[in-house]
């Protein structure tokens, strides 16, 4: 479980949101009560998909004043980081099975002073980012492929939540354990019971209905 008396925070990916209209789907998010905005950049390489850039995040920047949790799904993370951090990222995320050693890119996020986070796929274990772990301010756990947004959550990855949990004493003071992919009504108890405080979510928050309505909605889920 998150420690005690501390609230699990929500992260609406705006991959799910309308690209012609960001502005009202950050507006709407933030009078829904969202604590954060998670941005997806995919290269093409690392993932099949290609999506948003520096350019955009500044855009994001500009439109709102909660941290922008920037998920680095591309081979090159070391190269980009301090792109995404001026551009106006808070947390910068990279993933351990990038092309580039893990020493590399967290040294790369380091230097811009932003906090650094590291994430695995389903199938990957935690193993390659432990010695690292007094270096993370955030560790995220992919419950989905990464690449697409609309993916079913993948049960089995809950046993790799709770053992990210139970590295939380290793991490940065005030590390969360994020997970990312598939996150509804009725996956983000199952998420949270295994220790996560940070959940991304993206087309239960944007795909349909009221965006202030689905985020509350899905923080009672979470347990407030």
């Amino acid at each position: 479980m998150p420690r005690a008396g501390r609230r699990v925070r929500l992260a609406p990916s705006l991959l799910s949101a309308d690209f012609a209209d960001l502005a009202a789907a950050i507006r709407e998010a933030e009078a829904g009560g969202a604590d954060a905005f998670h941005l997806d950049v995919m290269d093409g390489h690392f993932v099949p998909n290609i999506t948003f850039g520096p350019a955009l995040v500044r855009a994001v920047r500009g439109r709102t004043k909660l941290p922008l949790d920037i998920h680095l799904m591309i081979d090159r993370p070391a190269r980009y980081a301090t792109a995404f951090a001026e551009a106006g990222g808070d947390t910068i995320v990279f993933h351990v099975e990038a092309a580039d050693p893990v020493e590399e890119a967290i040294a790369a996020i380091e230097a811009t002073g932003k906090a650094v986070g590291a994430a695995v796929r389903p199938e990957t274990p935690l193993d390659a980012l432990r010695p690292f772990a007094p270096r993370l301010d955030q560790v995220l756990v992919m419950t989905v492929s990464p690449g697409f947004s609309g993916q079913r959550f993948r049960a089995e990855v809950l046993p790799k939540i709770r053992e990210a949990s139970e590295l939380r004493g290793r991490l940065r003071p005030g590390a969360d354990v994020s997970v990312d992919g598939g996150v509804t009504l009725e996956t983000a108890p199952a998420a949270v019971a295994e220790g996560a405080s940070f959940l991304v979510c993206g087309n239960s928050v944007f795909a349909r209905g009221n965006v202030a309505e689905n985020l509350g909605a899905l923080r009672r889920a979470a347990g407030g």
